[in-house]
């Protein structure tokens, strides 16, 4: 039987332009400070444009932030959480972290929060953040990192001691939607010290200003207060405002009630900039964003409207005292409806939603499971759950100043997206990181959808068109990359992505979505002719991709030209759009079973693979190969200003990634596909000198097939080998990005070096803040291990490598690979999470140990947590390999 959330996602609303289960949900950003499109300097120093000293006193522009927040789908009224210690000099109303100029490796949140439980239609969600007892120590956290080399650790919040004796609150916040438009939510607070301590809680409405609040005919929404015998209520009203332009349907609130204790004290300003405090001129309300703040921490007068009325609205709980581990809870609600009694069934609702979503992830989980694996899947597709935000951005009216000279306008369409004129989004999307990166990234978003298709396939589904609809992917066919740089190069991984859900959605449900196949897979087409008129300057199917999402992983900035002029061809570059050439084939032919003319297509994208794989292994009259005999390997080459050709010989996933591109075609599977295989078998037969590399006929029991790979049987064998070697590749903890033989024996070029990095970045190449040089990435590990599932599946046991005088098969070598990221997150035998590295808080504490984070990466030799430490889009991957391998 289905579980009652599962059958939440079966629901039809004809009626309505928004899924009702869609319309509320953590749409929140966790920082809007220093990004992009709050970015109005003219030089693009987005950092410091809009910094987080600034961010209480600056009404944003294009979305809001805050802890633990929700919005509607559209973002017009968010809620959000804020704290005060009576110590810190801030009122905590959002996160706070460093930016690249304050770290010694590049941006970083420095505070603790999880994300604890969600559902797909988010009709349950639980949030924790730890918030210390003593004053926010910001500027030691400053200092300390300033101070602090690229060689040594981040100085972490922990390690300031504010939380040495447990001195800190845990505040839970949980969620539960009565129905879409009426809203529960409990925050417990609970004192993990030894002593007495007193906290402010402050939930906080706030309309977002629109960008036509200029508009002279433009009225502004208004929270108000209402009062009854047992409850008060902020009463949210957007009657009198425009829609939303650029909207193809009308949308408004109406009346929105949030409900609470008669305790707190209700509270009103604006979501206006305090511009006294930002740049010194005369403001235009007496009450503005920063109002709460200086009415709560500095005791100002008038900081707050007495006729409780406004655009941003509190309720203030004051100086809530607590025992040690004494908790305290405190519900409210917002709702549609005029209730009599709306706190009465808050945690009966709570409740039953808490036990339906238990009931959903019961049904997931993988029976054989123990309850450690069930709890890390849990975890993780929570915390991608979490990482939705309304990603709000028209890069056209961005670029477009008012009030600003013609040439301080020429100056920042220098600087980045002046080509993405087009880009308009109103989504909600799933992000990398909804502090360190509160944009989407479109290889990252790739990935997302992999495990979010085993929660919310609709969901998954339309996060991968959104990258390929026309207000995202360019007229000339490029997708977006990320908002620093929309013009920069990720990798093509989405076709793998798109047939991947495909075929999942095939399996489960029995169903095989053409419609969908079909409309991602013409807009594809456009894609892949942009990477070959593109990033195949010589016509040689060798591909000069750039960047590749890859940051540091190799001597150069491969977004940046040559030193002394050339050309980069590279094998990532060439390996992905392998990859990429032989999942459009695969789509082809799944779509040809229903329309011939796809066969046709097939041959196409199977030909260029053929055109591909040569040019990897055959001079071309380049003369230098891609491919490294004598070494087993694939490495960039350098196409010098002078004529000469050099590679750079550095092991690393740049020479990995040629064996992400495979395929099987079996005699039965080409005897369907007649005129298919009349051009295949015409290929593989009169042009040997290009298919001998990468088409091999494999003949085993009477039966035979093709595999189609940028390598031979024996090469794909080789690599294997390097990627096998605990001395090179292989970690007791996944794959890592670069050998281990450049610990100790660094590779020159230019005068730039590269050496085995396992943890933080030393290189500050592409900023810093992530690290290509050793550690251990889920995305490229999972593309691995998918590869040699599928060799496994079609050949055997007959693919082995030697390795200490035994065979290691193909499904050896994946099953280790997904163990061991799995183990990144399972108590050891003594009880300790790898992914938690040396914080002994985080290990031994059970207010701390049994709460995940996760990071952007991990440290190649022990596990460790590194990056971001909330970027649960691709490390969300764990949970599909719980899905896959555990047995």
């Amino acid at each position: 039987m289905k579980s009652v959330e599962s059958l939440r996602l079966d629901e039809l609303h004809p009626e309505s332009p928004i899924f009702p289960w869609y319309k509320w949900g953590p749409y929140v950003s966790e920082r809007a400070w220093g990004t992009v499109r709050e970015d109005y300097s003219r030089g693009g120093d987005a950092w410091n444009y809009l910094t987080y000293n600034m961010s209480k006193s600056k009404a944003y522009k294009w979305n809001e932030d805050g802890i633990a927040g929700i919005s509607d789908r559209f973002q017009l009224l968010t809620l959000t959480f804020a704290f005060w210690n009576e110590k810190d000099r801030e009122l905590k109303e959002r996160l706070f972290g460093l930016n690249p100029y304050e770290a010694n490796h590049g941006e970083d949140v420095k505070e603790y929060y999880y994300y604890l439980d969600n559902t797909p239609t988010h009709s349950y969600m639980k949030y924790l953040y730890k918030y210390t007892q003593n004053p926010y120590p910001y500027d030691y956290l400053i200092e300390e990192n300033r101070k602090r080399g690229k060689a040594e650790r981040e100085f972490e919040l922990l390690d300031t001691g504010v939380m040495h004796e447990e001195k800190y609150f845990d505040i839970f916040i949980e969620y539960a939607k009565n129905d879409p438009d009426d809203i529960c939510v409990k925050v417990e607070i609970i004192n993990r010290g030894k002593e007495p301590a007193s906290i402010h809680l402050i939930p906080q409405l706030l309309f977002r200003r629109q960008q036509d609040s200029k508009d002279p005919s433009y009225q502004k929404p208004q929270i108000a207060h209402t009062l009854s015998d047992h409850f008060q209520a902020l009463v949210c009203d957007d009657f009198c405002s425009q829609s939303i332009k650029k909207l193809p349907f009308p949308y408004f609130l109406g009346q929105r009630y949030f409900y609470g204790s008669k305790e707190g004290e209700a509270l009103f300003t604006n979501n206006e900039t305090n511009h006294s405090v930002i740049d010194g001129k005369s403001n235009s309300t007496r009450y503005v964003k920063d109002g709460f703040h200086r009415h709560i921490v500095h005791k100002e007068p008038d900081t707050v409207n007495p006729a409780k009325m406004g655009t941003k609205a509190a309720f203030h709980y004051k100086s809530i005292l607590l025992n040690p581990s004494e908790s305290k809870s405190f519900l409210f609600r917002l709702s549609n409806k005029v209730l009599q009694d709306p706190l009465n069934d808050v945690e009966n609702i709570i409740a039953l939603r808490k036990k339906e979503a238990d009931e959903f992830y019961f049904t997931l989980h993988p029976k054989s499971a123990t309850e450690e694996e069930k709890f890390i899947q849990r975890q993780s597709l929570a915390s991608l759950l979490w990482s939705k935000q309304f990603y709000n951005f028209d890069v056209h009216k961005w670029l477009a100043l008012e009030g600003k000279d013609k040439q301080f306008q020429e100056d920042r369409e220098k600087i980045r997206n002046k080509h993405w004129k087009h880009l308009l989004s109103m989504r909600v999307m799933s992000m990398p990181d909804k502090w360190e990166y509160p944009w989407f990234a479109a290889w990252d978003l790739a990935f997302h959808t992999i495990p979010f298709a085993l929660i919310d396939l609709k969901f998954a589904k339309e996060q991968l068109w959104l990258l390929l609809f026309d207000q995202f992917q360019h007229p000339n066919g490029q997708i977006p990359a990320y908002e620093w740089e929309f013009s920069e190069m990720n990798p093509p991984v989405h076709a793998w992505a798109v047939f991947r859900i495909f075929e999942y959605e095939m399996q489960k449900n029995g169903t095989a979505d053409f419609e969908f196949l079909k409309k991602c897979f013409h807009k594809l087409m456009l894609n892949f002719t942009w990477w070959v008129n593109r990033v195949d300057s010589q016509g040689n199917n060798v591909f000069e991709g750039g960047f590749l999402g890859l940051d540091n992983i190799t001597i150069i900035d491969r977004s940046m030209p040559i030193p002394g002029g050339g050309s980069l061809e590279q094998s990532d570059g060439t390996g992905w759009m392998g990859m990429f050439c032989l999942s459009m084939m695969r789509i082809s032919l799944n779509l040809s079973k229903n329309e011939h003319v796809y066969q046709g297509i097939a041959t196409k994208f199977f030909e260029h693979f053929v055109y591909i794989a040569a040019a990897l292994h055959n001079e071309v009259g380049r003369g230098i190969k891609i491919w490294n005999d004598e070494d087993g390997f694939f490495y960039d080459v350098l196409n010098l200003a002078h004529g000469t050709t050099e590679q750079i010989m550095v092991r690393s996933l740049v020479g990995i990634i040629p064996t992400f591109g495979v395929e099987f075609i079996t005699e039965e599977e080409l005897d369907s596909l007649k005129e298919f295989k009349q051009n295949f078998l015409w290929f593989f037969a009169n042009r040997k000198d290009l298919v001998s590399t990468c088409v091999t006929l494999i003949e085993e029991g009477g039966k035979r097939q093709y595999m189609l790979s940028l390598m031979n049987k024996s090469q794909f064998q080789r690599v294997l080998k390097r990627v096998w070697d605990p001395a090179e590749f292989r970690s007791e903890f996944g794959l890592r990005s670069l050998s281990k033989v450049y610990e100790n024996n660094p590779y020159v070029l230019f005068g730039n070096s590269i050496v085995y990095e396992p943890a933080e970045a030393v290189s500050w190449l592409k900023g810093g803040n992530s690290n290509w040089r050793g550690p251990i990435w889920f995305p490229t590990t999972f593309l691995l291990i998918d590869s040699l599932k599928k060799i496994h599946k079609n050949l055997g046991e007959s693919f082995f490598i030697e390795a200490n005088h035994k065979k290691v098969s193909a499904l050896d070598m994946a099953r280790f690979f997904s163990q061991a990221l799995i183990k990144i997150f399972k108590k050891d035998s003594s009880g300790r999470r790898p992914a938690f590295g040396d914080q002994e808080l985080m290990q031994s504490n059970p207010n701390w140990s049994d709460y995940l984070l996760f990071y952007e990466h991990f440290h190649a030799d022990t596990g460790r947590g590194l990056g971001a430490s909330h970027q649960t889009g691709w490390t969300a991957l764990v949970a599909n390999l719980i899905d896959e391998w555990i047995e």
